[in-house]
């Protein structure tokens, strides 16, 4: 069994799109199966056109409320050179968020609740 698997989002996704949620959450699944298999995963951008924080957010963002920084350090890396310098700066915002985020997601619900009224999260 290899220790190391690159992942293709172009292909997991089916084309260059990249801006569904629905479709970052496809790519997240494969590196959580990847990860739980013991391996290391390398994200390759190749063929990717266009990219959304939505789906960023879904594709990777959320393995910050499952593993901890140090263990994504240690399991996820990007083929840098398939991405473009764009968005490259998009994914270092969105993994920016979502940790912290994930270090107090209750202050993130309050302003969301002060800023959306209290039917927010109902």
């Amino acid at each position: 069994m290899a220790d190391h698997e690159e992942l293709n989002i172009s292909s997991i996704v089916g084309g260059g799109l990249c801006v569904a949620a629905s479709d970052g959450q496809k790519v997240f699944a494969e590196i959580e199966d990847a990860i739980r298999s013991g391996k290391k995963v390398c994200l390759s951008f190749q063929g990717v056109e266009d990219l959304t924080s939505a789906f960023l957010n879904c594709a990777v963002g959320q393995l910050y409320g499952k593993y901890s920084e140090q263990e994504i350090r240690a399991k996820l890396s990007i083929n840098e050179n398939s991405v473009a310098p764009e968005d490259l700066r998009l994914l270092k915002r969105v993994t920016d968020r979502a940790k912290d985020f994930f270090k107090n997601p209750d202050r993130f619900k309050v302003a969301a609740k002060n800023a959306l009224g209290d039917d927010y999260g109902n």
